[in-house]
C-alpha cells in the first residue's frame, strides 16, 4: 500500500484503531492481526497496535495477496424491467448489496443475476462484478444496469463516462428546500479527515454534478428529483449533505440517529434513459416508488407551499 501521511487530526489516535479508517475494507480486529504480524510500519519502524500516532509520521501497511472465490449463483428473486439478449436492467430493493466484497459474500445482485442469466454476463467487470455497468448503494433502492456481453457492456460504459446514460433518483432531504430547482457543481474526493467517507473537496477530487428539482415540500423536509451529470461514489448524498439538506435516514452524511422509522438514505433511482447498444433505440425505463420510501412520505404530514 502506498504509505499515508498521518494528518494532525489523527494525533494521539491508536494505529489500530486508526487503520480501518484509512483500509475502509479492514476491521480493527484485522487491523490488530496486521499490527501483531508486523505488517505495519511508521516512519519504517515496526509498531504494536497502541502506538499513538504523530501528525506527519508515514504510515506503510503491507497487505496480503486477497484470496477471491468466484460469485456462485443463487437463485434470489428478481424485478427485472426489461430484459434482451444484450442487456438487463433490475428494479434492485432496498438493502441488497450489488457484487461480493468484505462483510457480504454472497446475497447479492451479482449472485442472482448468474442464477437468472445462466452465466451469461460480460466479463469486463471482472470476476466479482460481471456485468455491472454501474452500481448503486446497498440502502438505494431501483433501477441498476448490467450486460450481457462485452459488446454491450463496452458501449453502455461509454455513454456512462460521455454522460449519455441519464439516471435520475428520487430522494428526501431535510430542510425546507428556498429554490424549485438548482445545480451542485463540486468536487469529490475520499474526505481528508474520515477515509470511509467521501466530501467535497479540491484534494484528489474529480469532477461532480448534480441536478435537482422540488417534488414537495413537507415542514421540515422537502421530496427532491437528482439528475447526475456524473457518477461519483455517494455522489447525491455528498452533494445534498454540503448544500445544507442531507438525505433523511443517512447515517453517514446526514444525522447519526435514524428518523421518521428510516435507518438508512431515502433515496431511489427511479428513472433510466440510455441507447441500446446493438440497434441505436433509446430506451427509457422506470420504477415506481417502493413501499417504505411511500410510507416514509406518509409519514411527513400535509405538503406545505
Amino acid at each position: 500500500m502506498t504509505p499515508v501521511l498521518a494528518t494532525a487530526e489523527e494525533t494521539g489516535a491508536r494505529i489500530d484503531a486508526l487503520l480501518p479508517r484509512i483500509i475502509p475494507e479492514l476491521t480493527r480486529s484485522g487491523a490488530q492481526k496486521l499490527l501483531e504480524a508486523g505488517a505495519v510500519s511508521v516512519d519504517g519502524r515496526i509498531v504494536r497496535k497502541n502506538y499513538r500516532l504523530t501528525a506527519g509520521e508515514s504510515i506503510c501497511v503491507v497487505l496480503p495477496e486477497p484470496v477471491q472465490s468466484v460469485p456462485q449463483p443463487q437463485n434470489i428473486p428478481l424485478d427485472v424491467v426489461f430484459e434482451d439478449d444484450d442487456l438487463i436492467v433490475v428494479n434492485k430493493p432496498r438493502g441488497m448489496v450489488v457484487h461480493p466484497a468484505p462483510g457480504h459474500p454472497d446475497g447479492t445482485l451479482v449472485n442472482a443475476l448468474l442464477f437468472h442469466c445462466g452465466g451469461s454476463l460480460s466479463g469486463i467487470g471482472g470476476v466479482l462484478r460481471p456485468g455491472i455497468v454501474h452500481r448503486i448503494d446497498m440502502d438505494t433502492s431501483g433501477l441498476i444496469l448490467a450486460a450481457k456481453n462485452d459488446f454491450a457492456h463496452q458501449r453502455l460504459s461509454a455513454q456512462l463516462s460521455g454522460h449519455s446514460l441519464a439516471r435520475t433518483y428520487e430522494a428526501v432531504v431535510y430542510g425546507r428546500m428556498r429554490d424549485d430547482a438548482g445545480t451542485v457543481d463540486a468536487p469529490i474526493g475520499r474526505c481528508p479527515t474520515d477515509r470511509k467517507r467521501m466530501a467535497v473537496t479540491e484534494k484528489n477530487a474529480r469532477a461532480a454534478i448534480t441536478h435537482y428539482e422540488v417534488i414537495t415540500r413537507y415542514e421540515g423536509f422537502t421530496h427532491i428529483r437528482c439528475m447526475l451529470e456524473t457518477g461519483r461514489t455517494h455522489q447525491i448524498r455528498v452533494h445534498m449533505e454540503h448544500i445544507g439538506h442531507p438525505l433523511l435516514g443517512d447515517l453517514v452524511y446526514g444525522r447519526k440517529c435514524p428518523a421518521k422509522g428510516l435507518s438508512g438514505q431515502c433515496l431511489h433511482a427511479c428513472a433510466l434513459r440510455f441507447v441500446h447498444p446493438r440497434n441505436g433505440q433509446e430506451m427509457a425505463l422506470s420504477a415506481p416508488l417502493p413501499d417504505e420510501f411511500r410510507a416514509v412520505l406518509s409519514r411527513l404530514g400535509p405538503p406545505v407551499g
